[in-house]
């Protein structure tokens, strides 16, 4: 498997922490998204959208995380990430779904240039446009989790909801989005911390310096 990666890119580190936790073996090719990689005529053969991750495996090319972590369960359950459960498959996708969809989008690498170079938009307000998303995403997110039985949104166990957790608060961190008011949130990230295959896909751990 060939995982055409950047280390800071959420949707990436969402797949690393899926390959890692199944124990698949797997090569990584950085595309640089700071310098338009994602642009170049190979990246987008491989992904039209211009994109990362993109996943070559078995002679074809997946792409978008949630599609590559739904192909990842199918041919390697163990450990499951997508509840097999209809019930408990609806909850997590639907916290997974608000990182993914409601979070993610509006402040990725595309739109903060698009503000900077289209709307004129200052570093301070963009990044004071990133924490509101996080802020108003992480307070559904921190109601959906319940009180489980156990640290992680999965409970017990770590699911596709913590996996694309963890991403989105390493992203918070970096724009200082006070994390006071999610305490579950907080929590869940921070026992997935202390799991090799979480901490392994850290963007400090694949970074291209490292």
């Amino acid at each position: 498997m060939l995982l055409h990666d950047y280390f800071r890119s959420s949707a990436a580190y969402r797949v690393r922490i899926a390959l890692n936790l199944k124990g698949v073996a797997y090569e990584r090719r950085d595309v640089m998204l700071l310098e338009n990689q994602q642009y170049g005529p190979e990246h987008l053969a491989l992904n039209p959208q211009g994109l990362v991750p993109a996943l070559e495996v078995e002679g074809r090319v997946l792409t978008q995380s949630l599609a590559i972590i739904d192909w990842l369960d199918a041919h390697y359950p163990e450990p499951r990430l997508i509840p097999a459960d209809p019930d408990a498959r609806a909850a997590a996708l639907a916290q997974a779904l608000v990182v993914a969809a409601d979070i993610h989008p509006l402040n990725n690498l595309r739109v903060m240039r698009w503000l900077k170079h289209e709307l004129g938009a200052e570093d301070a307000k963009r990044d004071e446009w990133t924490r509101h998303w996080i802020a108003e995403g992480f307070a559904a997110l921190e109601a959906l989790a319940g009180e489980g039985d156990g640290p992680f949104l999965g409970g017990a166990a770590p699911n596709i909801a913590d996996v694309f957790l963890v991403p989105q608060m390493f992203n918070a961190r970096r724009f200082d989005t006070p994390l006071e008011a999610y305490p579950k949130l907080v929590r869940a990230d921070a026992a997935a911390q202390v799991i090799e295959a979480f901490a392994a896909a850290h963007p400090d751990r694949v970074a291209p310096h490292a």
